[in-house]
């Protein structure tokens, strides 16, 4: 992993190909850049970016760099007290010396961190230690009181470890219909599991590692779950979080449940049923010990302000989270700098972009708002600080548009809306797509919960409707066949690992249809008089409703 001191590599296949994005009929329209694009990726995810771990030295960096492109694009400091930075106030945990065994009878497995077991804590504490805590396993780990589901069943688990299924039920049988079929559901995530075990008082939880219900493999678990961990300050954290937070590989599950006298598969399909009950492991024991270093942290979400002309009340989104890994345990080559350069230093070129658009173009009559959120790989903490603790009213913001992991492959054939049916935003996006010749594509079986993964979540669980969407569907230009061998290897070999690097041979035109496409959308809404809507159905359309008379037409 060198640093390229020159723009010639980017010159390069694509690279150096440059959109039009439509300015409101206001003459010439500025143009998106590639070059610039490809620069921005290659800074931000070069080895002395240190993988972007927040609350580390690089972060210094990251802020620098980010808070001099806005203002170079002619935006202004958007944070509070004028400026460019909203301090997010974490709690970071670093787990050490971690032991681990399963124990049954006689038999005893002691387990290492990162092969068999994944073990973390999100709890402030000096040490955690479960000894012999009895295992329960309890289906799917869900409490749905709305379709009828509650896989407790009002059982008493303090103090014991549950055994949970990655997703939700119907991604083994999506004719049951019971969660919205194939497509995850918030239920489905690991964040929810653990939230809804301490809710029930148990001791920890173990989430069967299975790759095509969790959509990643093992060693995304492994390095993810192997760096300090982070979570927002909580009045009353031993009520919220578990002490221990864990998961457990497949093949160990299944021979522990072979072990207490039980079918694993049978078992995983009692849970896909209403009236499954929690079953204990006969004999079976969890233990664990290791030691916590509990320190608060202040990182930083970066926010970019484009006043509005005649409506600078009102608020246009667009969000992208500049965090990845940080630097962890060597790969297989030696490297240990996760350097995201797809993940997410793509979305952040985007938004860098966008900006640049928007300042070079006739001001808006609506406040334009870029937020580069910190800690998105911690738990969507850095966007969860900002629902929480809004610069501007959520009520008055109009709506945005996320990007993570932006397409550089090249052309496609679609666009995909995560999250299609929730908002009138898929009815805006199919308009703007129709110039490119695309087709909409809905994420009916979406099956990875990529809709409550990303940014936007902690923003539309709160009301404001917000569009996630980026390339989707076949390749339009030669060479077809490398272009999807390259696509393909990113999502098995490069996601979160050491591996997701910069690469001069990457083609930015299908990156630059989504950014006209989110551009034209929000500035048509910048300009306008509209609020876009819930769709009838949508768990977020009532809490919108709640603040309908702070909003004018």
């Amino acid at each position: 992993m060198r640093f390229i001191s020159t723009f010639a590599a980017v010159l390069m296949t694509g690279a150096a190909l440059s959109a039009c994005a439509t300015a409101d009929g206001s003459g010439a329209a500025p143009a998106f850049d590639a070059a610039r694009i490809a620069q921005d990726i290659r800074i931000l995810s070069d080895d002395s970016f240190e993988g972007r771990g927040i609350a580390t030295p690089a972060e210094e960096k990251v802020v620098r760099y980010l808070s001099e492109q806005y203002a170079a694009a002619g935006f202004q400091p958007g944070g509070p007290d004028g400026q460019w930075t909203q301090d997010v106030i974490l709690n970071r945990f670093t787990q050490s010396n971690v032991s681990a065994a399963l124990k049954l009878g006689d038999w005893t497995l002691p387990m290492t961190q990162g092969r068999e077991v994944a073990i973390s804590t999100r709890r402030p504490a000096e040490h955690v230690s479960l000894k012999d805590a009895p295992l329960v396993f309890v289906g799917y780990g869900i409490n749905a009181p709305e379709r009828q589901w509650n896989d407790f069943k009002g059982q008493d688990l303090r103090g014991k470890v549950l055994v949970v299924l990655v997703n939700d039920a119907d991604f083994e049988e999506p004719a049951l219909n019971t969660f919205g079929g194939k497509a995850m559901t918030y239920y489905g995530r690991w964040t929810y599991k653990y939230e809804e075990a301490a809710r029930h008082g148990a001791a920890g939880v173990l989430i069967v590692h299975e790759t095509a219900p969790a959509s990643y493999g093992w060693a995304t678990v492994a390095n993810s779950w192997g760096v300090p961990q982070f979570d927002i300050l909580r009045q009353n954290a031993a009520a919220e979080r578990v002490a221990m937070e864990g998961w457990i590989q497949r093949d160990v599950a299944v021979d522990l449940f072979r072990r207490a006298g039980l079918d694993f598969e049978a078992l995983k399909a009692q849970a896909r049923r209403r009236d499954f009950q929690p079953v204990p492991l006969p004999g079976a024991s969890f233990s664990t010990e290791f030691d916590v270093a509990t320190s608060q942290v202040t990182t930083h979400n970066v926010i970019a302000r484009l006043p509005g002309t005649t409506h600078p009340d009102e608020t246009v989104l667009y969000t992208a989270h500049w965090d990845h890994i940080g630097m962890g345990e060597p790969d297989a080559t030696g490297d240990r700098i996760f350097n995201g350069a797809v993940d997410n230093a793509s979305g952040t070129a985007g938004l860098l972009e966008l900006a640049r658009m928007f300042g070079r173009a006739p001001r808006t009559e609506r406040s334009v708002v870029m937020i580069s959120f910190t800690a998105e790989e911690s738990g969507l903490l850095g966007s969860e600080y900002y629902a929480v603790n809004p610069v501007y009213p959520l009520a008055k913001t109009v709506g945005g548009f996320n990007m993570d992991s932006m397409n550089v492959y090249g052309r496609v054939t679609g666009l995909g809306v995560t999250g299609y049916g929730q908002s009138d935003f898929d009815e805006r996006l199919a308009a703007a797509i129709q110039p490119q010749g695309r087709v909409l594509v809905p994420d009916h079986e979406n099956a990875a919960g990529t809709y409550y993964r990303s940014d936007h979540f902690p923003l539309a669980k709160r009301g404001v409707p917000m569009a996630y969407a980026g390339s989707r569907g076949e390749f339009r230009d030669e060479p077809i066949a490398a272009r999807e061998a390259a696509r393909s290897e990113y999502g098995a070999k490069r996601y979160h690992q050491a591996a997701d690097e910069w690469s001069p041979d990457w083609d930015y035109s299908g990156m630059i249809e989504d950014l006209t496409v989110f551009y034209d959308v929000g500035r048509a809404l910048a300009n306008g008089r509209d609020w876009p809507e819930w769709k009838t159905g949508s768990e977020f359309g009532p809490v919108r409703a709640e603040t309908a008379g702070q909003r004018q037409d």
